[in-house]
């Protein structure tokens, strides 16, 4: 149905997905244009719902109401005050939960057992930072002998753009939202036109939550048009960027004029690395879950995998027995490892590079589809077995379910192979030697290095890569301090001191 679905998952409430609206200035509104657009799922490629497509004149509504908000209530509220709002949205979210995690399962395919546990970390997203602003986000004072004492603040910005990606919509929306709110700016959220039902869900969360009006927007739309108008528009003072890296060096261009901040959390085509004397159980299941897990579509992902001559025909044989084994099917089956694709152009997209796969030499080895799902955008776990480095199936980011295995010898190789990409995001290297386990982290050219560890991300640490896989850092105090906010330096004199009398 084009208008309203309606949807019982088992032992939980009628969920009702209808039109999606944008929410400006506190209310749930059509876009100007009256445009739409259809929002497809991936499971049975049927449509789900319209969403209102949004336009540069939305978002200039949007953008007047998120100055107005942070030049009155929102920009005056004291810390305290601002806090108990980010708090009830932390609230608000695990009352949902539940619904969240069907509604982002439905929408981009992923499994309901893995977007159950992503949107749990977003409650927590908005609590992280709201003890944060509380407890860090303080400045320093500089006393000089009897004569000065400079202090510094950290104010907000004003009205921030958020751009996000669909592959994990919900918790990767919230871990922009929450810091940009909680250090009191406010927010026109651009959400990836893919994954539309997670962020109007949001907007229905902060709405309950009763922010004032203007405090929170989200307009729904394409990149070209709501996504290029938030970009250029002279009273958004920044633009947090999660997504394709052609895309974050175009928004990176059209900041330029308004000399906006920017972060960028880009692509990556990142390496795990397996030494000979690894611990072989566990490696092999980091190396399989890091790729196929999330449907392969996350930016951290291992889609290279260097393992050692002396363990790799063993390693192989384990991967083949694994990849057959992983449980495709519907993304609400509690026991599905792997679901669909988001979408048709992104699953030809990756299917094509499977094919070049072949085409460059590499033996292409894969799970099996069941028929029963082939309506769905499946690419079932493929492993591109006898690939070099320099294949561009080792080079490009494919964003699937694909894993690339290469043969090394030595540590200066590995490191070598691992460092000969544009993408520099994240890495993961498996020894029980720990020098040569630092050595090795140190050398690899990532944003961040995991020593005999899988993806496990701790919100105090700094998140963000290197090279072609971004500029600046989210997470921590790194986005508090670095980018929602502004460093201010107040000078006082507190003696009299020598000014120099020009003219008299």
């Amino acid at each position: 149905m084009r208008n309203e679905t309606a949807i019982t998952p088992t032992g939980m409430k009628d969920v009702r997905v209808e039109h999606v609206k944008l929410y400006i200035d506190g209310e749930f509104v059509e876009t100007s244009s009256k445009e739409t657009f259809e929002n497809t799922n991936p499971f049975t490629n049927e449509v789900i719902n319209t969403v209102s497509s949004g336009q540069r004149e939305d978002i200039n509504k949007a953008v007047a109401a998120a100055k107005e908000a942070f030049e009155g209530s929102w920009g005056k509220m004291k810390v305290k005050n601002r806090m108990e709002y980010i708090n009830r949205i932390a609230d608000l979210i695990d009352e949902d939960i539940e619904e969240i995690a069907f509604l982002e399962s439905m929408d981009t395919g992923l499994p309901i057992s893995q977007t159950k546990k992503m949107t749990a970390r977003a409650a927590e997203n908005f609590r992280f930072y709201a003890r944060l602003v509380q407890t860090k986000l303080h400045g320093e004072s500089y006393p000089l002998d009897d004569e000065f004492i400079n202090y510094t603040l950290y104010k907000p910005l004003g009205p921030v753009g958020l751009i996000t990606p669909w592959n994990a919509p919900f918790m990767l929306e919230t871990w922009k939202v929450a810091p940009a709110l909680a250090t009191g700016n406010t927010v026109i959220l651009k959400p990836a036109e893919l994954s539309p039902l997670t962020a109007d869900k949001l907007a229905k969360i902060i709405h309950k939550a009763g922010l004032p009006d203007g405090v929170f927007n989200v307009v729904h739309g394409f990149g070209e048009n709501a996504g290029a108008a938030l970009v250029a528009h002279q009273d958004v003072k920044a633009i947090s960027f999660t997504g394709e890296t052609t895309t974050g060096s175009t928004i990176i261009k059209n900041s330029a004029d308004t000399l906006k901040k920017t972060s960028m959390e880009l692509g990556g085509k990142s390496p795990l690395i397996v030494f000979d004397d690894a611990d072989f159980d566990q490696a092999l299941d980091a190396a399989v879950w890091g790729i196929f897990s999330f449907n392969g579509e996350r930016c951290t992902a291992n889609s290279r995998v260097f393992l050692h001559k002396n363990i790799k025909d063993r390693f192989v044989k384990a991967l083949k027995e694994r990849v057959v084994n992983i449980k495709i099917g519907d993304p609400m089956d509690p026991s599905t490892q792997l679901g669909p694709l988001i979408e048709k152009n992104h699953f030809n997209k990756v299917k094509r590079y499977i094919e070049i796969a072949k085409e460059e030499g590499c033996e292409v080895v894969q799970g099996t589809v069941p028929e029963e799902v082939k309506e769905g955008n499946f690419v079932p776990p493929t492993l591109l077995l006898n690939a070099t480095n320099d294949m561009k199936v080792c080079q490009d980011e494919i964003f699937g379910p694909v894993m690339a295995v290469i043969e090394f010898e030595t540590e200066e190789e590995v490191v070598s192979l691992a460092n000969e990409t544009r993408y520099g995001l994240a890495g993961y290297v498996w020894t029980n030697d720990i020098k040569r386990a630092h050595r090795v982290a140190q050398a690899v050219e990532a944003g961040m290095l995991w020593i005999n560890a899988q993806n496990v991300r701790d919100l105090r640490i700094p998140f963000g890569g290197m090279k072609d896989s971004g500029i600046g850092r989210e997470g921590g105090h790194y986005a508090i301090f670095e980018f929602y906010t502004e460093p201010k330096v107040i000078h006082v004199a507190i003696g009299n001191h020598h000014i120099p009398q020009f003219g008299k």
